[in-house]
């Protein structure tokens, strides 16, 4: 296929709705927001041996390259809506295209979301994404709206992915793999979370590396007790207590919601978990000072191998 080809590809599954003026096909997309809301923008790249194991399958790739960025927008509490999509591919392959696609339009599908352009390139395999959604003015979650006295709570199970990738040579089909190459953002609990979180973030980097970015931003600080770290049986079944806990705080990969709520609030966030079937677990409180600390079970500091990924660290 040449380039136009494979544009003319993607258009054609991509499809349109009224709120696209104009989508793909032109030099810029057209779109049309509600009134009244703000537009959420984030962006995310995936570049293979790096965010996915060399020989990832395409719709597997083409899942996680729209499921980080639905991470974001889940947890800025937005709607989803649209995305762009630029790939650099070191051939034009027609039945990878269409695994890519099998996988990405899947979980746009699930979610409302369009692909309204993007770009394609030669080179080596990478994929940019840039997700839109809306949230209504003022309400957005952000990441410093964290206050002394709140409780930290995240969502979901921590450490899978992590784990994944350390089990990848012995055993690259683990049952852990499936959290490592198909992630679950947690949309519908980003959006049920306005105006009952007063901070949130996505743990992507790693639990105690993100959640520090709320401190940051918010002048506060967070203790962790790790005993509390909740852990999928899986992730239990494969690694030693040692193991499991750097996983688990310091991994990454698991676009999970980590987010603070006042103590009242602990109540109305039980409801919650039971109404979207998700557990929903309490890890910690905010502090006064700065920085995170965690502690084991008997309240001593514990020190993390690393606190999070770092591209460049």
């Amino acid at each position: 296929m040449g380039e136009f080809d494979l544009i003319g590809r993607i258009r054609a599954r991509a499809g349109t709705r009224g709120d696209i003026v104009l989508g793909i096909g032109d030099d810029a997309a057209l779109l049309a927001p509600p009134p009244g809301r703000h537009l959420v923008v984030t962006a995310d790249t995936l570049n293979d041996g790096v965010h996915f194991p060399h020989g990832t399958s395409p719709a597997d790739i083409g899942w996680k390259a729209l499921a980080v960025n639905l991470s974001d927008l889940a947890s800025m509490g937005a709607d989803p809506a649209w995305c762009t999509l630029s790939l650099s591919l070191p051939q034009s392959d027609a039945v990878w295209i269409d695994g890519f696609l099998d996988g990405f339009l899947s979980l746009a599908e699930r979610h409302g979301l369009a692909l309204v352009g993007g770009d394609t390139t030669r080179g080596p395999l990478s994929l940019s994404v840039t997700a839109m959604g809306f949230v209504a003015a003022g309400d957005a979650l952000r990441r410093d709206g964290a206050r002394v006295g709140d409780d930290v709570w995240v969502t979901g199970t921590l450490g899978d992915a992590a784990g994944a990738l350390a089990l990848l040579e012995r055993d690259p089909t683990h049952v852990l793999r499936a959290r490592l190459d198909r992630p679950t953002p947690r949309v519908s609990a980003g959006l049920a979370l306005v105006g009952l979180a007063n901070a949130c973030v996505d743990v992507s980097d790693g639990l105690l590396a993100d959640l520090g970015h709320v401190c940051a931003r918010s002048g506060v600080g967070a203790r962790v007790e790790m005993q509390a770290l909740p852990a999928s049986d899986d992730l239990r079944g494969s690694f030693d207590n040692i193991e499991r806990a750097a996983l688990q705080a310091g991994g990454g990969d698991d676009y999970e919601l980590c987010f603070t709520a006042e103590v009242s609030s602990r109540d109305a966030i039980a409801r919650l978990a039971s109404s979207l079937d998700l557990r929903i677990t309490r890890i910690g409180r905010i502090t006064g000072g700065d920085g995170v600390i965690a502690v084991d079970a008997a309240g001593a500091p514990w020190r993390p191998p690393r606190t999070g990924y770092d591209h460049f660290g």
